[in-house]
């Protein structure tokens, strides 16, 4: 059912949102100050392309023994940059997408994982996409260690 929803995603729309992601993903490459943004922009890109099946986790969830708050410091500064340079336009493309595919009955699925990664294009820095199984384990294990 994934596979499906994933071409079904490409085909109505998802195409272009990708791209909107490699584009971003070139550009934080190109200028040189933005190379910190280029991970983030990147897991995205994957997320965007195959958004069935994947989702995108806080690297503290998946690492929590790892939490630093200079870290994590530099990560707020990284996406307030992200935001007002890059995250409004990549999250009103994904709105837009989401729209439009909700518009047919078929493409709602496929709209909603578009609104779900429109709230994520605006504050990227930090997430990681791994499977939902994953991201299902990262969160049990966190729940258990914190009680």
């Amino acid at each position: 059912m994934r596979t499906v929803l994933n071409i079904l995603n490409f085909v109505l729309g998802g195409f272009i949102t990708t791209l909107s992601w490699l584009f971003a993903t070139l550009v934080t490459i190109v200028l040189i100050f933005t190379l910190p943004l280029t991970r983030s922009c990147w897991e995205i890109t994957k997320l965007s392309l195959v958004p069935f099946g994947n989702e995108a986790v806080h690297v503290d969830v998946l690492r929590p023994d790892s939490k630093s708050h200079i870290l994590n410091a530099g990560g707020t500064f990284l996406n307030i940059f992200w935001l007002v340079f890059f995250g409004w336009w990549l999250c009103v493309a994904h709105i837009s997408a989401g729209i439009v595919q909700c518009l047919t009955i078929i493409g709602i699925p496929v709209g909603i994982a578009n609104f779900k990664i429109a709230a994520i294009a605006l504050w990227p820095v930090g997430r990681r996409v791994v499977s939902v199984e994953e991201a299902r384990a990262a969160r049990e294990a966190n729940a258990r260690r914190r009680y």
